[in-house]
């Protein structure tokens, strides 16, 4: 079941986060998205085959707002964690994703972050093979918080920390820096 509002629009149910039948058709409308195996079962856990030392890292991701320049709040989530990943030398191999809805969320923006994830998840060479939602009421979230956890593994050889650096390192950028947090802000206060 669907709901329909004023503005014809679907919109997420608190039914959607209760583990039921709405929960498990919209979990099993996105799966379907990421073809992989391990989160196409749907376990309670993605397992995994590893030889080599591992690099875990989570995050989450509450951005306002949920849409800015050159990304969105999904996007972001995907591309943070490898980035995460890869700071200390790690290739990115798998992700989890979990998101914390609001009720009342439109059903094509939960999509359109869903693909948006995808994109990214493809680009960088990353599985997402596990993840979870939630929705709390109306009211008690912002509409949609992400939480991404990433693993990587890491080349023998490779010991890549901030500890380990020293004066007249160099430093690599993979851009301008303060990109991302200007174009949260320009948008957030509808800077043009």
């Amino acid at each position: 079941m669907v709901k329909k509002f004023k503005d014809n629009e679907k919109k997420i149910l608190l039914a959607h986060g209760s583990g039921g039948k709405l929960t498990h058709q919209l979990i099993k409308s996105f799966v379907k998205k990421f073809r992989n195996l391990p989160l196409a079962k749907l376990d309670d856990s993605a397992v995994l085959r590893f030889k080599g030392k591992l690099a875990f890292t989570t995050d989450s991701y509450v951005v306002d707002p949920i849409y800015f320049p050159g990304g969105d709040i999904g996007k972001l989530a995907v591309n943070g964690t490898v980035n995460d990943l890869a700071m200390v030398g790690a290739r990115p191999l798998y992700l989890s994703a979990s998101a914390i809805i609001e009720e009342g969320f439109s059903l094509v923006d939960l999509e359109r972050i869903v693909n948006s994830m995808n994109r990214a998840a493809r680009v960088a060479g990353v599985k997402i093979v596990a993840g979870d939602t939630k929705v709390v009421g109306k009211g008690s979230a912002d509409k949609i918080f992400i939480n991404t956890s990433g693993i990587g593994l890491i080349d023998s050889g490779i010991d890549i920390s901030s500890k380990n650096a020293r004066i007249g390192d160099r430093i690599i950028l993979s851009g301008t820096i303060g990109d991302h947090g200007i174009a949260i802000l320009s948008a957030r206060e509808r800077f043009d």
